[in-house]
């Protein structure tokens, strides 16, 4: 319990080093691993259950060489990768956004760096290097959220892609 209350209140103090606009790319960040996960689950648990219904459903099929089975086929096909992609292009959206909101914050330390040499009249390095972290940290946390929702994206475009091939392979027109 401590060690928890410990993580805690390292947590915060980072958020606070780097202003408002890291809790917001905190926030984003979560938000983009809730989905990663989400798809993580669909595709290690539900997607076979699924996929094994829609095979099963087509080799019950007696008509499997007519214009409207081939219809189906693609139909069936096309309502797997639909679900396959379902909110990919929401997490390439946070993805993007993260870069953006470290830069977001980079620009309100910077301002405040310009308010305390305003107000200083002066260099003073002491004075102005909590906006120098308020400037530098917002952009690395952003970075690094970009990162690693890049990396899952096109893990997730690729085993869909892969995915979707394999279902068409299993789903034989008879000529």
């Amino acid at each position: 319990m401590i060690i928890f209350i410990e993580m805690m209140n390292s947590i915060s103090a980072f958020l606070d080093t780097g202003g408002q606009v890291l809790t917001v790319i905190a926030g984003v960040i979560c938000l983009m691993w809730l989905l990663i996960f989400e798809r993580l689950f669909f595709f290690l648990k539900t997607y076979n259950g699924i996929k094994k219904s829609v095979i099963a459903n087509w080799q019950a099929r007696a008509d499997k060489s007519s214009w409207n089975a081939e219809q189906i086929r693609v139909a069936q096909v096309s309502r797997l990768t639909e679900m396959l992609n379902q909110n990919v292009a929401l997490i390439q959206s946070l993805v993007v956004l993260c870069p953006l909101l470290g830069l977001l914050g980079t620009v309100t330390g910077m301002i405040q760096v310009f308010d305390v040499m305003a107000i200083s009249g002066s260099g003073n390095a002491r004075s102005m290097a909590s906006g120098v972290s308020r400037a530098t940290i917002p952009t690395m946390a952003g970075m690094v959220g970009s990162l690693s929702g890049v990396f899952v994206v096109t893990w997730l475009q690729r085993k869909t892609k892969r995915r979707t091939e394999q279902l068409e392979d299993s789903l034989v027109l008879q000529h």
